[in-house]
């Protein structure tokens, strides 16, 4: 499709294409036409995490399949999601990885888990990790906590403090990130609601609430 579509354009500009174009490797000296380059890994796993974007997700998780030897399938994304979970000190015991999304039904995790996960972002020193932990939305400002921890809700206290991904389905709904309280002291927390009907707009809120007691707590 991309070539019938080049050779239409150079038709259209009066360049003459022969019938039979096919894919080759272009020589050392040949001149560059156009180059496309994507976003920063960085800018894109920013963009994951705060609009919570199922696909980029999967796309992120092959590449990293890729990178760590694996094949860039569901089984070496799985797998090498798992792997890096363990790196980061979670317990291999009880963690079930179905796919890079959070959507699959074979999925397993504890609050435990995942709490662990932000730990080991959090006190990192290499710097893709520790990005993640900077990268997560900000409670009341950016992505899908945008609209969350307002006075309203009683979650306030950890507007601008709490950073935190977010997931949600028809039953489940989970909160896990880290807050600096009000006398400073970093916190990991993870909460996760699960068997919900028709409540889960109460259940996130009173996720938002307890992070947000969190942020205002003294805990020296």
């Amino acid at each position: 499709a991309f070539t019938a579509a080049l050779v239409a354009a150079a038709g259209d500009r009066g360049i003459a294409v022969g019938p039979d174009v096919r894919r080759q490797v272009a020589p050392e000296d040949a001149e560059t036409v156009a180059a496309v380059a994507s976003a920063p890994l960085e800018e894109q796993m920013r963009h994951m995490l705060e609009i919570s974007d199922n696909y980029l997700a999967e796309a992120l998780a092959r590449i990293a399949a890729l990178e760590s030897g694996r094949p860039a399938s569901f089984g070496g994304a799985t797998e090498a999601l798992t792997a890096a979970a363990v790196r980061l000190g979670v317990p291999q015991e009880g963690l079930s990885v179905g796919d890079a999304a959070g959507l699959s039904v074979r999925n397993a995790v504890s609050p435990a888990h995942l709490a662990q996960l932000v730990r080991g972002t959090t006190t990192s020193q290499e710097p893709g990790l520790a990005a993640v932990a900077r990268s997560l939305p900000i409670a009341g400002l950016t992505g899908t906590l945008a609209t969350r921890f307002t006075a309203e809700d009683g979650a306030g206290a950890g507007a601008g403090t709490v950073r935190a991904k977010t997931g949600t389905l028809n039953a489940v709904t989970g909160l896990t990130g880290h807050v600096v309280t009000a006398d400073g002291r970093l916190l990991v927390f993870s909460f996760l609601a699960s068997g919900l009907d028709g409540t889960t707009a109460e259940a996130r809120a009173a996720a938002d609430r307890a992070a947000g007691l969190l942020a205002g707590c003294g805990c020296r």
